[in-house]
C-alpha cells in the first residue's frame, strides 16, 4: 500500500484520526507532518500526544523547537522546524535522542530539516478541502508501512477513506 487518504470535515474528525493512529502504533513511529499554515498540523500532533497518554498542557513547539513529553512506555518529541532555515541550525538541540527505540516522534515542517532528522515513518500530508481538510498518510519504512496496514484494516466510519494501491 503507497498510500491511505481519508476526508477531515471538521477538528473532531483530526482527532478521531489521531486516536486511531496511536491506537495501531506498536512501539514508536517517527512522523512527518507536511501541510500549509494552518493545515492541521498542530491539532494531529496534540491528539496524537493526548491519545498516547499525555496529559496536562501540550504546548506549541513553535518557538522553542523542540517539545519534549514522557510516555508510559517511552518517550515522545514533537518539532516545528518552520523557524529553521538551514539544518545545520538543529546540531545544538541534541536530536540524538530522537532515535531511542520506541520514541515517538512528531516533525512539523521536516522538508526544513532535512538530513538532519530522522526518515518518516509515515508522513501525513494535510491540506485544506473546502471547510475541512484531507490527510494523506504515506509509508516511508517497513515500520509505516505496518502502521499503515493496521489502519486500514480497522475501519472507523466517523474517517472517512478513499484508499489507493
Amino acid at each position: 500500500m503507497r498510500e491511505w487518504s481519508v476526508d477531515l470535515p471538521d477538528e473532531a474528525a483530526t482527532r478521531r484520526l489521531a486516536e486511531r493512529v496511536a491506537a495501531a502504533m506498536e512501539g514508536g513511529a517517527v512522523f512527518h507532518l507536511d501541510g500549509e499554515l494552518g493545515a492541521g498540523k498542530s491539532s494531529f500532533a496534540r491528539a496524537l500526544l493526548q491519545a498516547l497518554g499525555v496529559t496536562g498542557r501540550i504546548k506549541s513547539p513553535t518557538y522553542s523547537l523542540v517539545e519534549h513529553y514522557p510516555l508510559a512506555h517511552g518517550q515522545a518529541w514533537h518539532l516545528d522546524l518552520y523557524r529553521i532555515a538551514d539544518p545545520d541550525e538543529l546540531e545544538w538541540l541534541g536530536l540524538d535522542a530522537l532515535g531511542e527505540p520506541g520514541a515517538v516522534v512528531l516533525i512539523e515542517w521536516p522538508q526544513r530539516g532535512a538530513g538532519a532528522i530522522p526518515p518518516a515513518d509515515l508522513t501525513l500530508a494535510l491540506a485544506y478541502a473546502g471547510s475541512g481538510r484531507a490527510a494523506r498518510l504515506t509509508p516511508g519504512t517497513p515500520r509505516g508501512e505496518q502502521l499503515l496496514l493496521r489502519l486500514v484494516a480497522n475501519p472507523d466510519a466517523s474517517v472517512q477513506p478513499r484508499t489507493r494501491g
